[in-house]
């Protein structure tokens, strides 16, 4: 009887050692975004997490952790346990940008595992009203006036600003950047009139641009937007003016093979579906949803394609 007590007493310690893995699995996934609510990868994640959750058994959430040209986020993820339950959602800036702009970056590209390209984003330029509404009838009224436009930017390293420098250089012409934090913000400035044109991707661009309170003239990708095909790239006028961000998940380096395996066909998964497919070609993406090799491969090309784009630039900012 003794013996029989004993037994039970060391049984019914030892619950909370065996349930403590199935606890840790529920535990919610928390993809970071470093960028503020209401811009394109806040969008896209916020998409992306309901329709990851069933496929990974848990929930997804999103937080956002704006900060130094995604740096803050960007730190916060490469020193989070690499388990897979803390995810980056990473843009052009933060893995292809950040290490070539800036000298004292707090992270390298070495501190995270690739998981999954999500998808490309194009930029717009957007004009007010008043302003020439096509590339051609822009082009002459920006060189008449060099650097009086303004328009509004993420920050001089943000890949907006990047495609902005990019399409005016080989335009011919100057304009005047203006730095604000976030899509939101830059959105807010040119419908109160502060600002001549943005350079922004997603619904910030099309939306504007259906409701008449702006006019969409050229995109920097390499295709039409099928929403809005009689609007041409900038590619079509100027060859070499293709300029777009992507979108990514990318998680702590040393993350087992697993997890990073779970969240890319959790990932791919979701992608696939038509109506997030058709949701993201109305937010101005075009979805992918590649696996770890593939996004791993793009990342390196992405570097070793604008290394020598920016140094002619020069926009080294630290």
């Amino acid at each position: 009887m003794a013996k029989t007590a004993i037994r039970r007493r060391l049984m019914l310690g030892a619950l909370p050692l065996l349930a403590a893995p199935a606890l840790a699995q529920g535990r919610p996934v928390t993809l970071v975004v470093p960028f503020p609510p209401g811009g394109s990868t806040d969008v896209m994640a916020r998409l992306l997490a309901d329709r990851m959750a069933p496929a990974l058994g848990t929930n997804v959430v999103v937080e956002n952790r704006p900060g130094g040209a995604t740096v803050v986020g960007a730190e916060a993820v490469a020193r989070a346990a690499p388990d897979g339950m803390t995810v980056l959602v990473n843009s052009g800036t933060t893995l292809t940008l950040n290490p070539l702009l800036m000298k004292s970056l707090s992270y390298k590209p070495e501190d995270f595992a690739a998981v999954s390209l999500l998808s490309t984003l194009p930029f717009a330029f957007l004009l007010k009203n008043s302003l020439p509404g096509d590339i051609d009838g822009f082009v002459a009224h920006a060189k008449a006036r060099p650097g009086q436009l303004n328009y509004g930017t993420n920050g001089p390293s943000s890949f907006n600003n990047i495609a902005a420098v990019l399409v005016a250089d080989a335009l011919g012409i100057r304009m005047q950047d203006v730095t604000y934090r976030g899509d939101a913000q830059q959105l807010s400035a040119f419908l109160a009139g502060t600002l001549d044109l943005l350079v922004v991707g997603g619904a910030s661009a099309i939306q504007p641009h259906r409701n008449g309170q702006g006019r969409i003239i050229g995109w920097t990708g390499d295709r039409r937007m099928p929403s809005l095909p009689d609007i041409p790239t900038f590619e079509e006028k100027v060859p070499g003016t293709v300029a777009q961000t992507y979108f990514g998940l990318v998680v702590p380096a040393r993350t087992p093979r697993g997890p990073i395996e779970r969240l890319s066909k959790a990932a791919a998964a979701a992608l696939q579906t038509p109506e997030l497919r058709e949701r993201l070609l109305a937010e101005g993406q075009f979805a992918i949803g590649s696996g770890p090799e593939d996004f791993a491969s793009f990342l390196q090309t992405e570097a070793a394609r604008w290394r020598p784009v920016l140094a002619k630039m020069n926009l080294q900012i630290e």
